[in-house]
């Protein structure tokens, strides 16, 4: 069982597959510090000081909160709409530059389909019997 999982671990698919995981994880957490650091508190700031990440309605508590940190730690109940909002942010900023991505591979992938290969010259002995083909059709005989 061991060889059969190290003869799967080592094919070219699951190690690709291992090193897209691991930069889409990285540029993931870059999203979100690209959205919760750089693009929404000017946002927030235009939208008169807003701070999206403490947009949420309490659901379930008994007392009046700040911030979505002092709501959980008096157990109340949260409807987060800002951290909502950020994280569609988030998404939309992944999946273009996932559609670019995508597109720039298909470019590539698309160019190479469209130049056919070549085909190799015949080897002599088959050039040779295509030459003796010929000259017996330009004879008519």
């Amino acid at each position: 069982m061991f060889e059969e999982f190290k003869k799967f671990a080592l094919r070219g698919n699951a190690l690709d597959l291992a090193v897209g995981i691991i930069i889409g994880g990285a540029f993931g957490a870059i999203v979100s510090s690209l959205v919760d650091d750089i693009i929404m508190p000017p946002i927030g700031l235009i939208l008169g000081g807003i701070d999206f990440s403490q947009i949420f309605v309490v659901l379930k508590g008994t007392g009046t909160y700040n911030t979505v940190a002092q709501a959980k730690a008096d157990g109340a109940v949260t409807w987060n709409i800002g951290l909502f909002i950020n994280a569609i942010v988030k998404f939309v900023i992944v999946a273009f530059a996932v559609f670019i991505l995508v597109k720039a591979i298909n470019r590539l992938t698309q160019k190479q389909i469209e130049k056919p290969a070549e085909a190799p010259p015949p080897p002599q002995d088959v050039q040779l019997l295509m030459e003796i083909r010929d000259l017996l059709k330009a004879r008519g005989g």
